[in-house]
């Protein structure tokens, strides 16, 4: 497993649409191997694939708190089938969005369905935590940031910001 360099916000790629993962294979089972341990590097609870560059429709999540086990969840081509009425507010940040976290609402529950790492079709439903994880790392996979949830005058604030940062390190990349 490798730790791969993360996407930076103002990087236009962030706002890309993912395409479909048309077959899992090893490559694609790599690749979520790579996620996973970039993603406990950071140290995150989620990313999608595009955070590292790559358009397709792949994430990782893990909800798990420092002291529980592990429990990695791999989510090919995800789509959100079902969300409740009911809202729920999580303090929010990103991996591609360093040291910035802001309130976002979202659903409190929704329905995924998805593929797992060895091809077979899943559904899970979440709620809490691994529901805002699974709805901000499919976002991801839409060309959507959490920034997008809030108000434009706060987005245009971080994304100066970051557009900043990025000239000063001569580039959109770590």
């Amino acid at each position: 497993m490798t730790i791969k360099p993360l996407v930076l916000l103002p990087d236009p790629v962030l706002r890309d649409k993912s395409e479909p993962v048309e077959r899992v294979d090893d490559e694609v089972r790599t690749l979520a191997d790579d996620m996973l341990e970039t993603m406990y590097d950071a140290p995150g609870i989620g990313l999608a694939a595009i955070q590292l560059g790559i358009p397709r429709r792949l994430l990782v999540v893990d909800c798990s708190k420092e002291d529980e086990e592990k429990n990695p969840i791999v989510v090919i081509n995800p789509e959100i089938v079902a969300s409740s009425d009911e809202r729920s507010t999580y303090e929010e940040g990103c991996l591609s969005i360093p040291d910035y976290y802001a309130e976002v609402e979202r659903p409190a529950q929704v329905t995924v369905d998805y593929v797992d790492r060895d091809g077979k079709k899943q559904q899970i439903e979440a709620d809490g935590l691994l529901a805002t994880c699974l709805q901000h790392e499919i976002d991801h996979l839409n060309g959507v940031l959490f920034i997008d949830h809030i108000s434009k005058l706060k987005r245009d604030m971080v994304i100066r910001k970051f557009t900043k940062l990025a000239k000063s390190r001569g580039g959109t990349r770590l």
